[in-house]
């Protein structure tokens, strides 16, 4: 398969990543990549930027790297309401966004909590894709998650950095199992991300994909493949 696009990375900006936008730029044309997400964490992210950098991304000529850019958020899931950390004319002004659970931004829920937080901002029309579903200290039932998400046109995504041994998340690859096939059995479409936090993860995919060939996932639910299938999730949302 070939992977066109990373659409889960950070830079310096988000406070516990190590590279600038340009470094992550000439890594992902150097891994073969047509096409970089840039999301820094939102605000509630200890140590990461304010919501004023979101805001000045207009100020960068996302063409003038050496592979096109776009520029999203990483947003902290707040409550079980689906309540995340930017405005809603804010992540109106990015290019896509990501919500995620991060224990430092909420406290440890409840598998019915945990769900319906997700469900939650699935039905925000304003969030793309729903960050690393993997960590069981966020039990989630994959099931009305994948069916939702299906129906509301959003991404869930396979998250490399959780499936890497110094991954602190709890039982993410059984966890990605039970997501992956809950996708298969509602047709719903993934993304394979590095979230990487440093220039030499950018692109990094091997974990995530050494899953789905064993799994046999189907690679039409994968929108890596496609930049028009990435961007069409971030346009009819």
């Amino acid at each position: 398969m070939n992977y066109l696009l990373d659409a889960h990375t950070h830079t310096l900006v988000s406070g516990h990543a190590y590279s600038t936008i340009r470094e992550m730029a000439v890594s992902a044309k150097a891994h073969g990549l047509s096409l970089l997400g840039i999301t820094e964490h939102a605000p509630t992210m200890p140590g990461t930027c304010h919501e004023f950098y979101f805001q000045n991304l207009k100020i960068i000529d996302k063409k003038d790297y050496d592979v096109p850019l776009l520029f999203g958020s990483e947003l902290n899931i707040q409550d079980e309401c689906g309540t995340v950390d930017l405005s809603a004319a804010t992540m109106a002004m990015l290019d896509y966004n990501i919500a995620s659970l991060h224990p430092p931004c909420i406290r440890l829920l409840t598998k019915e909590e945990s769900t319906q937080a997700i469900l939650a901002v699935i039905q925000n029309p304003l969030i793309h894709i729903i960050g690393h579903l993997d960590d069981g200290r966020f039990p989630i039932d994959y099931d009305i998650v994948a069916k939702a998400a299906k129906e509301y046109h959003t991404l869930l995504e396979l998250n490399n950095s959780s499936l890497l041994p110094t991954s602190f998340r709890c039982n993410a690859r059984d966890n990605d199992k039970a997501m992956l096939d809950a996708c298969v059995r509602y047709g719903t479409k993934i993304i394979l991300n590095s979230d990487a936090h440093v220039d030499s993860q950018v692109g990094q995919h091997d974990m995530s994909y050494a899953l789905i060939q064993e799994l046999g996932f189907p690679e039409d639910l994968i929108v890596n493949s496609s930049i028009e299938d990435f961007l069409s999730f971030t346009s009819q949302r």
